[in-house]
């Protein structure tokens, strides 16, 4: 899978599933569950216990899925999570470091970055998309929208604390993907190994996405 197919799905489905949860086993469950609800995507932090051995499990066993790294802190850590076989590498921050071996290595990063300063740093650095973390602490969609309408050239994820409530909103205030977490992989329903919760919440996402984009695009269109 080339750089320009993963950037491509990532924008494409508009949701990266963040699996941040306390066993290797816990995030291989929550990965097939999300990719069967429809998201071929999934982002396993390096808080995943042996989080290296869930990222090569997935690339050798489910090559239509769109694996990728989360919480990537250096660029020793980049470096083995492509080893492992992770598509993109994301962090809460921005490692310039990172970014350059991303660049150079053809792999999608994401950094993170929440001021204006820091997303056009990200992105002149050479991000494929820039993730504006965190996002709902700094007044959500309100927030998306004053960043998108002078940096509209810049593709943004919004991430952290995006749920259900929030989604279409968000899409609607210019956000080109999503990153979401527990709102979408409950603990109650990976405790439970409850696959159809997931399942069913993987579709619903994909569903308001969907929907608000098409809004999106009649209200441009008019």
């Amino acid at each position: 899978m080339t750089r320009e197919e993963v950037r491509a799905g990532i924008a494409g489905f508009g949701i990266i599933p963040a699996v941040r949860l306390s066993s290797a086993e816990d995030a291989l469950f929550a990965a097939e569950a999300v990719s069967s609800g429809g998201i071929p995507i999934v982002e396993v932090t390096m808080t995943v216990p042996h989080a290296l051995h869930v990222i090569s499990e997935l690339a050798r066993n489910r090559p239509e899925m769109i694996v990728g790294a989360g919480t990537v802190m250096d660029l020793d850590t980049a470096r083995t999570c492509l080893d492992a076989g992770a598509r993109f590498l994301t962090s809460p921050g921005f490692d310039p470091e990172i970014t350059e071996f991303g660049v150079k290595k053809n792999v999608v990063t994401m950094p993170g970055a929440l001021t204006p300063s820091e997303v056009m740093t990200a992105w002149r650095a050479g991000s494929d998309f820039v993730k504006v973390f965190p996002c709902a602490q700094f007044g959500g969609p309100s927030y998306m929208r004053a960043l998108r309408s002078p940096l509209p050239q810049i593709p943004l994820i919004a991430a952290g604390g995006v749920n259900q409530q929030t989604a279409a909103d968000l899409i609607a205030a210019g956000a080109s993907a999503l990153g979401i977490g527990a709102a979408l992989i409950q603990p109650h329903a990976i405790e439970h190994r409850d696959h159809d919760r997931i399942r069913e919440l993987a579709r619903r996402f994909v569903h308001i996405v969907g929907e608000a984009r098409k809004l999106a695009g009649h209200a441009a269109n008019h």
